[in-house]
């Protein structure tokens, strides 16, 4: 899947990861449909990725909103065609405990990323069916498989997210669309300054799998667009813990709780 005719939607790609798959995607040269609330910070992106002879088109959304991403599939299909890739990359959640975590706040884990993720596929599903071609790559994150103490809510909705890539894999046997389960490590963001705490529910375990860039998970999203997998994981440390979690769950079960906080 390469050239200037292909179509990319891109969520949560007002900052970190999402936005550096957008400015990838268009240096490549696909036209890329970049999503997020925030319309200021994604005409900013589009200026930026215009100026270095991309091409950008703005459509600002709650993805937790299904009419909302239903009525923006429709605009998007009349004025570009359907996408040939969706990346799902949309995310949201502070982690703590689940008696510290209020009604209002698991609403915003759960509709970023699941929500988020199950609207967008929903809303470009039927035009990427009848077409019989199509790629959605689901961004999560390791808590999604191998959950940690003090993210209740967070490890729940990107558990949430997994179930979805796993039920489309058995629901788009034979269509010609795929999904894939991209799942990255720690990546370098502003995430642990405005969520104070969160660093200190890390297991030192973890210590041991490097820290990414967001434009390193960005090259590791479009070689996932390039020769598509069922699931792909991001770094080679991570893929040694995934593995050996398939094989032997007890025992990084066991080393994550002897490593993780304990609770005063």
């Amino acid at each position: 899947m390469t050239g200037r005719s292909n179509l990319a939607v891109v969520t949560g790609a007002s900052s970190g990861i999402g936005r550096a798959t957008a400015v990838k995607l268009a240096a490549a040269g696909w036209r890329v449909v970049v999503c997020a609330r925030r319309r200021p910070v994604l005409e900013e992106l589009a200026t930026e990725i215009g100026a270095a002879g991309g091409t950008a088109v703005v459509e600002p959304v709650d993805g937790a909103d299904g009419d909302a991403v239903v009525a923006l599939a429709k605009r998007v299909i009349e004025a570009h065609g359907t996408p040939d890739v969706i990346v799902n990359c949309a995310g949201a959640g502070r982690w703590l405990y689940i008696e510290d975590t209020a009604p209002a706040e698991v609403k915003t884990m759960i509709g970023a990323p699941y929500l988020s993720a199950f609207h967008a596929t929903h809303a470009f599903m039927t035009a990427m069916l009848e077409r019989r071609s199509g790629l959605i790559l689901h961004i999560n994150s390791p808590a999604g498989i191998m959950p940690w103490g003090g993210c209740t809510g967070y490890a729940s909705a990107r558990y949430a997210l997994r179930g979805l890539h796993e039920a489309l894999r058995m629901d788009l046997l034979g269509t010609g669309v795929r999904s894939c389960h991209v799942v990255l490590g720690e990546v370098t963001s502003s995430y642990f300054d405005v969520n104070p705490g969160s660093r200190e529910h890390i297991p030192t375990i973890a210590r041991l799998i490097p820290v990414s860039s967001p434009e390193r998970c960005a090259d590791v999203i479009l070689s996932a667009i390039r020769r598509p997998r069922d699931t792909v994981v991001s770094p080679f440390m991570l893929q040694l813990f995934m593995w050996t979690h398939a094989v032997a769950p007890w025992l990084v079960r066991w080393l994550v709780r002897a490593t993780q906080r304990k609770r005063g």
